[in-house]
């Protein structure tokens, strides 16, 4: 069992979402940075889609009632247990009743809480545990977690076995390379993207200035898009078009002529042209985009997306190396 002490208005139950039932016009959902929650699931043992929790702009304060084993991945916070400071990226052994204290660091909007034992005990809806937070449902009670709510772990009482000492891996932000652009400055992040359908659409000046333009996130977006402030795009001739099935990391660009893209909890179908789409291996960067991050955007093709996922694959069979390695020695 954890009990939130203190905690912004954003912390959810987040496992890697439901997939198969778009057509019913419910989206994946689940983490807005997969490759962070699926590592930290791995740090403490357990399956890389168990449900953690995704907390979006610490502090946050959490009790353990259980002994078990925690790790914190995503954002660079600090993090601290009791008065002992302990890095991000890394796993740890708590005892019943410590406090897990988590504040903002230098970077990153999105941290990762996962625990052993199988994760969150919430039940399952739709194949996922996941909270679907604009429509309410799934996770804790279908909404956002507040002080005083208190989760059961699974398995926590089989998990009372002694644990091994703490460890941490490598980030991600610092293993996996990231992409070029020739005008990128230091704290811009590059996405990769795949020009999609209405790319054609577009002015020949707005679809250069599209990937050679700086565009800066907005206060205005969340889990359910990213919305941009930049150049203005037009459109050779104005069409209308019918809604349309659209995925994650789609970038569609509204009358405003600013470009949103799609994330986690974005609508399962919409209308307006699309310039292109991020690729999947790159999305876990643009959610720990805080508001006033520069993007720029490298064009890519589906060989490019291919490689930057088997990159990421090999990150998690770091982890799980590691792991195997550590049992060896213990």
């Amino acid at each position: 069992m954890i009990e939130i002490l203190s905690t912004p208005p954003f912390t959810s139950v987040q496992d890697l979402g439901r997939e198969g039932y778009r057509s019913l016009g419910i989206v994946r959902g689940g983490a807005m940075d997969r490759l962070a929650l699926a590592a930290a699931n791995l740090l403490v043992g357990n399956a890389m889609g168990e449900a953690c929790l995704e907390i979006e702009m610490p502090p946050v304060k959490i009790r353990i009632n259980h002994p078990m084993r925690i790790a914190v991945t995503g954002a660079y916070c600090e993090v601290l247990l009791d008065d002992t400071r302990l890095a991000p990226w890394s796993s740890f052994p708590v005892k019943a009743g410590q406090v897990l204290h988590i504040t903002p660091g230098r970077s990153g909007l999105r941290c990762y809480l996962a625990f052993s034992g199988g994760g969150l005990d919430v039940p399952e809806v739709l194949n996922s545990r996941s909270t679907h937070l604009r429509v309410g449902f799934g996770g804790y009670e279908g909404r956002a977690l507040k002080a005083g709510d208190r989760i059961a772990v699974r398995n926590a009482i089989e998990n009372r076995k002694p644990v091994k000492p703490r460890f941490g891996i490598v980030p991600a932000q610092r293993f996996l390379r990231n992409a070029r652009h020739p005008t990128a400055q230091p704290g811009d992040v590059v996405l990769r993207v795949i020009p999609a359908a209405e790319f054609s659409l577009f002015t020949s000046e707005s679809r250069e200035q599209f990937f050679e333009e700086g565009w800066k996130v907005t206060t205005l977006s969340n889990r359910q898009g990213a919305r941009l402030e930049g150049v203005f795009l037009e459109i050779k001739q104005k069409t209308e078009m019918r809604s349309h099935g659209i995925a994650t990391g789609v970038i569609q660009v509204p009358p405003s002529g600013k470009p949103m893209i799609q994330l986690a909890d974005a609508n399962s179908a919409g209308g307006y042209p699309k310039m292109g789409v991020v690729i999947e291996a790159d999305l876990w960067r643009l959610a720990q985009a805080r508001p006033g991050t520069v993007l720029r955007f490298s064009y890519a093709t589906n060989e490019d997306a291919h490689s930057a996922q088997r990159e990421q694959d090999q990150f998690f069979k770091g982890i799980k190396w590691l792991l195997e390695y550590r049992q060896l020695i213990s």
